[in-house]
């Protein structure tokens, strides 16, 4: 495709849904954390090692299923992924012990890299420049979804039944998804691998480190992501231990983020009808910066959640502008590698956003502390002389 081509509705529904697995795989089965707990005899903080293992394997899932897609094609290592994110999670409903637990998110999350990578490869194949900045926004409002509806799904379906219903909807998510991107991202014959044949995956990851100039956007991308799993860590001591909010208060509180991550979305796309990408980037991370400074004069001042709200709500919100714009920017650098590039900023993104994650555990369990890490990550990449060439 040329980038003046329309990207049909169908796909672009089919592609938020793809990306929708992530976000559910980790959200659904939080309110289930109690009764796995209870299942399995051990304390909730170790069902919680859950997440940090998936954060860790997708990682490795995206860095390993982006070189196969560039060499075996999309299609091969996108189906992969769903079946072995599906087995997985059958796998996972069936699990007595943390350990069987704890060995089936490392499988499911395999799958899940294997899924996410593919579809930023795809979009990258199809458009390019301002247009894939356009449809990576218009997949995120797709996918923004998720976050905020997981947590309901999970606890509708603790209704129906045990914590192992949840992960059999999710096995049954993925393999829905199959039939629907058959009829329409993969609707017709099917495409050769765009990447050069006969590279090693060592080869093809070496190549996208020596292009220089976009290696920033990685960092770009992992300092406003790794501020959110910051926050998403203490979320509730900050909601409900530091303020003193119920839990449906927290639950409330939590979503003004996904609905500020949409606004933005939404405004993103309106902008990039009159402005260039990198210039939306770029004030969307001053922006992010701003809410950061805001959030630590709160914790300073010993404001009220009220004060603390809006200040996080823009933080959260900019990610809607800042990631779409900074993937576009990206992959323009590699167009016949896009899978392996879209790995190695992924694998980054999880990788080190878990490990200021776990560190940030180390930390007083205090507002001020949480909102100095998140303005940390977050001054990494707030300063002049970004040095990037605009999306055209």
């Amino acid at each position: 495709m040329t980038q003046t081509q329309h990207t049909p509705l169908a796909i672009v529904f089919a592609l938020g849904f793809t990306m929708m697995l992530g976000p559910f795989a980790i959200d659904t089965y939080l309110p289930a954390f109690p009764a796995i707990a209870a299942a399995m005899g051990v304390e909730i903080k170790v069902v919680s090692l859950t997440i940090s293992v998936y954060m860790f394997a997708i990682a490795l899932g995206q860095l390993v299923g982006g070189a196969l897609s560039d060499h075996f094609g999309r299609r091969r290592v996108l189906v992969t992924g769903l079946l072995l994110f599906a087995c997985a999670s059958f796998f996972l409903s069936r699990a007595q012990t943390i350990e069987a637990l704890l060995l089936g998110r490392v499988l499911q999350a395999i799958g899940g890299g294997f899924t996410a990578v593919s579809v930023p490869a795809l979009v990258r194949d199809r458009v390019r420049g301002l247009q894939a900045a356009k449809l990576f926004s218009m997949i995120g409002l797709v996918a923004i979804v998720a976050p905020a509806i997981a947590p309901t799904i999970g606890t509708l379906l603790l209704r129906l039944g045990d914590w192992n219903v949840i992960f059999v909807f999710l096995g049954i998510y993925a393999l829905c998804l199959l039939p629907l991107l058959s009829a329409t991202v993969f609707k017709g014959p099917r495409r050769q691998p765009v990447g050069p044949g006969g590279i090693s995956m060592v080869a093809r990851y070496l190549g996208v480190l020596r292009e220089r100039r976009a290696l920033p956007h990685i960092g770009w991308q992992t300092a406003g992501f790794g501020g959110l799993i910051i926050f998403v860590t203490w979320s509730a001591y900050i909601y409900q231990v530091h303020y003193g909010q119920s839990r449906d208060a927290f639950a409330l509180l939590f979503a003004c983020n996904i609905v500020a991550m949409l606004c933005c979305n939404l405004l993103n796309r309106v902008l990039l009808n009159r402005l260039p990408s990198l210039q939306i980037l770029r004030g969307a991370t001053v922006a992010q910066a701003v809410a950061a400074v805001w959030l630590l004069g709160v914790a300073l001042l010993d404001g009220s959640v009220l004060a603390f709200l809006p200040g996080m709500m823009l933080y959260a919100g900019t990610l809607g502008a800042i990631s779409p714009n900074n993937q576009a920017g990206f992959l323009e650098y590699f167009p016949a590698s896009s899978g392996s590039a879209a790995a190695l900023m992924g694998t980054a993104t999880f990788s080190l956003g878990g490990i200021a994650s776990g560190l940030s555990t180390l930390l007083p369990q205090t507002l001020l502390s949480v909102t100095l890490c998140i303005l940390s990550a977050r001054g990494i990449r707030s300063r002049r002389g970004y040095g990037y060439r605009a999306v055209p």
